[in-house]
């Protein structure tokens, strides 16, 4: 399953994008990124997928029907419209080719994305891309209205190519066509690192800033970020977070943008401005709403020592540009040039704000957007600690938090415990179930006993799915477990190069065992009868709403996913994968990561302890 931004496609798009937006995020690898309407200086694309084996395609996306054709020639089609017309417009792959050519471009000013050496050097490491694709086009249409004279087949994606309840579908095949959508190619493919894709986002999802050089926003340029700081782009979470409504989807955004740093430097003073006093004061509401909803446990206690009467500072303000002008500048528009000419002789004392964002920015005179940048705080002037997203926050009573199922063992409830004190981003203020007046439910509230958690390195994943069978044959059979009270949950069901879902399904069918698989997307049919008597197959997310007496947790250094940076979200899944598990928890991994280094040392101290066991026995 591909990690889409939005993760979720706005209700008001085409019936054809909305198949193509769920085809890629089905059938894709995990390690997968699409963008659905990605904006590139200024140009608005339909889709770009960003790939490790990959590199980066543009899809430019038409849902011509067959009555519509009447001429296609490599240069320009001619359509029939629906009031009878004939109009000319450009061949969809020309069109899809300079998209490509414009974030080519874009992206070989970054020197982090060029070569820098040998023959290719200013030329980007990676190959980039472009097709198109016909959402009510089958491939005998192209056939029929000799459709390939004007694209060539290896560009082009039908009806029938990426619908998957056509017989034609095949998964392979579609993504093999991605992957030929290439004009150059070179004798070996370079493969994106971690690093390379977290620049290629930053040009995917960034915003336009206007710091200590002031200069025009271009005209395109809806929103804007003015600070003198360095800060990051948005995490692919909050983008998401972000993208995923409809109709006031850039609100949403705009607002989830402010809400991240907000909560990234919480002594930070942001403004977030707009024209109009009508969509103020629904930036207002939406940034008070998304201020209320927990990402995570974090986001959890903050809420709940605020429902317990604490006191929080919000630091972030709204206004319209002429509100903000008259209530906090108390000036109007005609002092402008006064104000302007007052803060350049350090003649003036105002309002001083770490970032502003500004939404219709290419409505904002040159003249507002001048003053908006000097009343930005110098660099200098403040070091902000980010991080600690319990400061400043006056507290009143105790509330209760991180409740867990009383079912679970100790011995799970402890582990799963202090995997949680070592990783979250409160980290040793956890003491005694407390922390900073918020009550932790803590591991010695559970009484009942059980078997430690089993942790399991292996050399690949093959071997951990040998154990995860061993093992679950010996619960079904020594201990009477059914199928459906066990679970073997994963962060990421494949990546280009391997599916973990099919080798878990094949280890399975191979030893006998049934299982029943918990289909990602809840809106879907459901796989199977889930009544039966099967084990169950879900990615981590999806695993909220059950628990089960033996949780097998496989491929954990696939944990903090990479393409996930709001690390304090993995951390919080993985905890929640562990309290799934009421009698038996398994973990296994056959890579490197954050996580597995901190199981490794886990192991190591149950080493030691048993060769202490044995000195003194």
């Amino acid at each position: 399953m591909a990690y889409m931004v939005p993760e979720v496609i706005r209700t008001s798009a085409a019936a054809g994008e909305r198949l193509l937006f769920r085809t890629l995020k089905e059938y894709l690898p995990s390690d997968y990124m699409v963008y659905y309407e990605p904006e590139v200086e200024g140009k608005r694309l339909d889709f770009v997928i960003v790939g490790p084996d990959l590199g980066l395609v543009v899809l430019e996306v038409r849902d011509y029907t067959p009555s519509m054709l009447y001429q296609m020639d490599e240069r320009g089609w001619q359509l029939h419209t629906a009031v009878g017309r004939v109009e000319t417009v450009r061949n969809p792959y020309n069109e899809a080719r300079d998209n490509a050519r414009h974030v080519a471009n874009r992206l070989k000013q970054d020197p982090d994305l060029i070569q820098t050496e040998g023959k290719l050097r200013g030329q980007l490491k990676f190959a980039c891309g472009c097709g198109t694709v016909f959402t009510r086009l089958k491939q005998e249409d192209f056939v029929r209205y000799d459709l390939y004279e004007a694209i060539a087949p290896e560009f082009v994606l039908c009806r029938d190519e990426i619908d998957p309840e056509d017989t034609g579908f095949s998964a392979d095949v579609l993504i093999d066509k991605i992957h030929g959508m290439f004009t150059a190619w070179s004798g070996s493919r370079y493969c994106l690192t971690t690093a390379d894709i977290r620049v290629l986002r930053q040009h995917l999802f960034a915003e336009a800033r206007i710091s200590a050089e002031f200069r025009q926003p271009a005209d395109d340029q809806d929103q804007l970020l003015l600070s003198l700081r360095h800060i990051q782009t948005a995490d692919t979470y909050e983008e998401n977070m972000a993208r995923a409504g409809d109709g006031g989807g850039k609100t949403a955004l705009l607002a989830a943008r402010a809400r991240r740093l907000a909560k990234q430097y919480p002594d930070w003073k942001i403004l977030v401005l707009c024209r109009d006093s009508a969509r103020a004061q629904t930036l207002r509401q939406t940034i008070a709403r998304l201020l209320n909803e927990p990402e995570d446990l974090l986001d959890l206690i903050r809420l709940e020592e605020q429902k317990a009467g604490a006191v929080v500072e919000p630091n972030i303000a709204a206004f319209s540009f002429h509100e903000w002008l008259r209530t906090v500048l108390n000036g109007r528009e005609a002092d402008i040039p006064v104000l302007i000419d007052k803060l350049d002789q350090h003649e003036a004392i105002l309002p001083s704000y770490d970032a502003i964002f500004v939404d219709e920015g290419k409505s904002f005179e040159a003249e507002w957007l001048q003053l908006l940048g000097l009343v930005l705080t110098p660099e200098t002037q403040r070091h902000p600690q980010a991080g600690d997203r319990s400061q400043g926050i006056g507290r009143r009573g105790r509330s209760r938090i991180l409740s867990m199922n009383y079912r679970n063992t100790a011995q799970i409830v402890q582990f799963a415990w202090d995997f949680y004190q070592r990783h979250s981003a409160l980290q040793h203020k956890i003491q005694n179930g407390s922390v900073d007046g918020v009550d932790l439910i803590p591991p010695y509230s559970t009484h009942r006993k059980g078997p430690e958690p089993v942790i399991a390195r292996c050399d690949r994943f093959g071997d951990e799915l040998k154990r995860v069978v061993e093992r679950i044959a010996y619960l079904h059979d020594e201990q009477k477990i059914p199928y459906t009270d066990m679970a073997i949950l994963y962060r990421v069901k494949d990546n280009y190069h391997t599916s973990y879902v099919d080798a878990i399904r094949r280890a399975l069918f191979e030893a006998g065992m049934p299982y029943d698989r918990i289909a990602e997307n809840t809106d879907g049919p459901q796989p199977s009868d889930r009544a039966r008597d099967a084990i169950k197959l879900s990615d981590i997310a999806g695993a909220k709403a059950f628990e089960c007496r033996a949780v097998f947790v496989v491929n954990v250094d696939s944990m903090p996913f990479p393409l996930e940076e709001s690390e304090e979200k993995e951390v919080s899944l993985l905890y929640s994968a562990m309290t799934r598990a009421l009698d038996w928890l398994f973990l296994s991994y056959s890579g490197e990561s954050k996580f597995t280094a901190y199981l490794d040392e886990v192991l190591e101290q149950r080493g030691r302890k048993g060769k202490a066991s044995k000195k003194m026995g």
